[in-house]
């Protein structure tokens, strides 16, 4: 996963009341689901003017492709390119002491191989915030490993266990053709170690031709281990709430479309890392390269250990989501699960 450089430039500025206006507008939205009158936005941002400047200032902003009208006798909404604006304009939102202490309680409590705290960090993001949740995980195609062990399960079943220089330990099944004894299987760990110890799963190894029994459970062992490799830099997708699309979003057919994009890994992924490369912590309907997520909005924060992007975590909602909160969710556990992977007190 690249490292993510900086944020793209800001959608041109609007005069002060516009902006208001616009930001106001955009916040009833969110909050109503519906489309916001002159009215309102004349009693909500507290601007000494009539009414109808303010709807002469909304339909300015029309005009300018800030907001839509979705019924000529109805209020006014967003569009991507006013929910651009008020996200590009946004001041930095922060977590609520309540939702901070519960970030901080579950770092300093979970435990597990990484993949475990990847699905658990991806199922606590989605309870904060109320929005489905990823979490863009690499497993160790370049970080080293630091120790091999076998483990004899039965006569003829081994578990292989790697724990990399990251923190990750992965476990293969390691199934032979004849029972081995513990004899063995003690002196094939000590071998793995020494060819091992040092490399990754890219390392091309010299590995012993011999065909006796330990050569035999060491060849075994590092075939099983090279075969597993993931296939695309080593990521790995978790998803926490999938249950809240039908909850975020109105649209059935919406649901049922992001509900298959969940289940396309390498998709994900790929939206993920093209939102990185790019600057973007924050994807808004059009802006979306997918189709269906056209009417969604994609906010992703990295995760960055010893100045390496190792993942990311991410939210997926509705275009009228709330931005501040899920932006200050996704940033702070971000920052956590990199505490965290980095091995430092939270």
């Amino acid at each position: 996963m690249a490292r993510r450089p900086a944020r793209p430039a800001e959608s041109s500025d609007l005069d002060a009341r516009k902006a208001a206006i616009l930001e106001t507008v955009v916040v009833e939205h969110i909050n109503s689901a519906a489309p916001v009158g002159s009215s309102t936005v004349a009693s909500a941002a507290h601007l000494e003017v009539s009414s109808a400047t303010v709807r002469s200032e909304m339909v300015a902003l029309e005009r300018e492709g800030y907001l839509t009208q979705p019924h000529t006798s109805a209020g006014r909404v967003p569009t991507d390119k006013g929910y651009r604006y008020f996200v590009d304009h946004l001041g930095h939102g922060q977590l609520g002491v309540t939702q901070q202490a519960e970030v901080r309680d579950f770092f300093a409590n979970v435990r597990g191989e990484v993949e475990t705290v990847y699905e658990k960090t991806s199922n606590m993001l989605a309870r904060l915030t109320n929005y489905p949740a990823v979490v863009v995980g690499s497993t160790p195609t370049t970080a080293t490993i630091v120790s091999a062990q076998l483990v004899s399960l039965e006569a003829r079943h081994l578990l292989l266990v790697v724990v990399f220089s990251d923190g990750t330990v992965v476990k293969h099944s390691v199934l032979t053709d004849k029972d081995v004894d513990h004899f063995d299987v003690a002196e094939a760990s000590k071998q793995l170690n020494a060819l091992l110890l040092g490399t990754n799963l890219i390392t091309r190894l010299q590995v012993p031709s011999r065909n006796d029994n330990v050569a035999l459970l060491v060849q075994k062992a590092v075939s099983v281990l090279h075969a597993e490799t993931p296939t695309r830099e080593g990521e790995q997708l978790f998803i926490g709430g999938s249950s809240r699309v039908a909850e975020v979003f109105d649209n059935v057919q919406t649901v049922r479309e992001i509900l298959t994009i969940l289940e396309q890994e390498l998709l994900v992924v790929s939206l993920v890392e093209e939102m990185l490369d790019r600057g973007a912590s924050v994807t808004i309907g059009s802006e979306n390269r997918i189709e269906p997520l056209a009417h969604a909005s994609v906010v992703v924060a990295p995760v960055v250990v010893d100045g390496d992007a190792v993942g990311a975590v991410g939210l997926i909602g509705p275009t009228r989501m709330k931005y501040q909160e899920a932006m200050a969710a996704a940033e702070v556990v971000s920052r956590e699960l990199t505490k965290h992977l980095g091995g430092e007190e939270s």
